[in-house]
């Protein structure tokens, strides 16, 4: 199993829609200091189920979702494609997607292969 994409929707620094493919193991990230590089970690692991803003390294939910003086997004997503061929995740897909949102009342949603999860 290993993580083939990250799509990055509205989500602190990444305003709209950002997509990375990583199409085998990657060993680093690398970019000048601004680029977020540590944004994208907090993407994967709010995507994961982090819970704790101050892992996130944010105050509250709503610093989640890109905000700027000139445009703001009414919610943030991110969603995580990983390789499944080997089965290690107990589905029979080939693909298996995991996705969180939140909007800017707080609710947070997950899903699994695009439907809602729990």
């Amino acid at each position: 199993m290993f993580l083939k994409r990250v799509i990055i929707k509205n989500f602190k620094s990444f305003y709209k829609t950002t997509v990375l493919d990583f199409p085998s193991k990657i060993t680093a990230i690398v970019g000048p200091n601004g680029s977020g590089k540590s944004n994208i970690v907090d993407a994967i692991r709010w995507a994961l189920g982090e819970q704790s803003y101050k892992n996130l390294r944010v105050e509250t939910s709503d610093d989640l979702i890109f905000n700027s003086p000139k445009l703001a997004a009414g919610f943030a997503e991110v969603e995580l494609n990983f390789d499944n061929s080997k089965k290690l995740f107990p589905l029979d897909f080939l693909e298996v997607s995991i996705a969180r949102r939140i909007d800017r009342q707080g609710e947070s949603k997950y899903f699994l292969n695009k439907k809602p999860a729990g």
